[in-house]
């Protein structure tokens, strides 16, 4: 029984043979993905973990919050994917998160509100651009321990009150010395 497959260039035809993998428990979708939508995937009742990179045509991707047993869901330069609220119903059965942009495209995200209170240890949010540049739900998410992320999604501001309310959580932008040197001003 084939619990683990990573499968390149998935088609809708692909992703349907996919689907008929009733066992599979980790799933990998490598680039690129151009499956039409992800309701093949609602056959996966067992899967745990799977990750998405580069889903060209999807534009729906609330099938996935119907995979009961699903706890890390990572997906990687998705074109149209820009509101995180579809994800709500994960909230508290999500362990791992990862919404990416690629090497060359960054990942346009409105905010991250939708993501208060969200029960993830792991959140990667690699080359994302935050629209209204807020890590402030984060507060929030209370098992969150380690966000990884590039300095350009927050100010540093904004990421030192994120350190401060949330001291358990590591993250490397919460080191001022990371941020560069800094400016040395003449006296007055």
């Amino acid at each position: 029984m084939l619990r683990v497959l990573t499968a390149g260039a998935v088609d809708g035809p692909f992703l349907e043979e996919i689907g008929e993998l009733h066992a599979l428990e980790e799933l990998t979708l490598e680039w690129p993905v151009t499956a039409p939508n992800l309701l093949p995937l609602l056959n996966l009742r067992k899967l745990r973990r799977l990750r998405i990179d580069s889903p060209r045509a999807v534009t729906d991707f609330t099938p996935l919050v119907r995979l009961p047993e699903l706890t890390s869901l990572e997906i990687e330069n998705a074109k149209h994917l820009h509101d995180l609220a579809w994800l709500r119903p994960l909230k508290d059965r999500l362990e791992v998160l990862g919404i990416d942009g690629s090497i060359n495209t960054a990942q346009k995200i409105a905010s991250l509100e939708p993501l208060d209170g969200f029960a993830f240890r792991r959140l990667t949010l690699t080359n994302v651009r935050l629209a209204d540049k807020d890590l402030g739900p984060l507060i929030n998410c209370r098992n969150l321990r380690e966000l990884v992320c590039a300095r350009f999604i927050a100010t540093q501001a904004d990421f030192m009150r994120l350190a401060d309310a949330r001291p358990d959580m590591a993250c490397t932008w919460f080191d001022p010395d990371n941020w560069g040197p800094r400016q040395l001003r003449p006296p007055p």
